[in-house]
């Protein structure tokens, strides 16, 4: 149990650090001119509760929930990125987009891989 743990909690912490989250760091570098090694620190530290409310919505209504609270957390984000810059907040959202259109497809696309594991 210990070493399935140790290598789900690695994973996790590897796919947290995802393209979505680089097309942030690319927007917010773009259009402010906030230290983007303190933004991400401070980020971290925001996300963690969130994460945490993520895991506990999960548990409770299952992956339609968290993926529930992901789009609302996506859209928050654009809402406040659109004080920065409009355009900021629509790139935002449009990364947001197609984080949620991926997750409709992907189930879909592995159909046809093979069998179901």
């Amino acid at each position: 149990m210990r070493k399935e743990l140790w290598i789900a909690a690695f994973s996790f912490g590897l796919f947290v650090v995802c393209p979505r989250m680089a097309g942030m760091i690319q927007v917010i570098g773009k259009h402010s001119s906030v230290s983007l090694w303190v933004t991400v620190l401070l980020g971290t530290a925001v996300s963690l509760p969130i994460l945490m409310l993520m895991v506990f919505i999960f548990s409770r209504w299952g992956i339609w929930g968290a993926l529930g609270l992901c789009v609302l957390t996506d859209f928050g984000a654009a809402l406040l990125m659109k004080e920065i810059s409009f355009k900021a907040g629509v790139e935002t959202l449009i990364i947001a987009f197609f984080v949620i259109l991926g997750v409709k497809i992907a189930p879909l696309l592995t159909q046809w891989i093979g069998p179901k594991n």
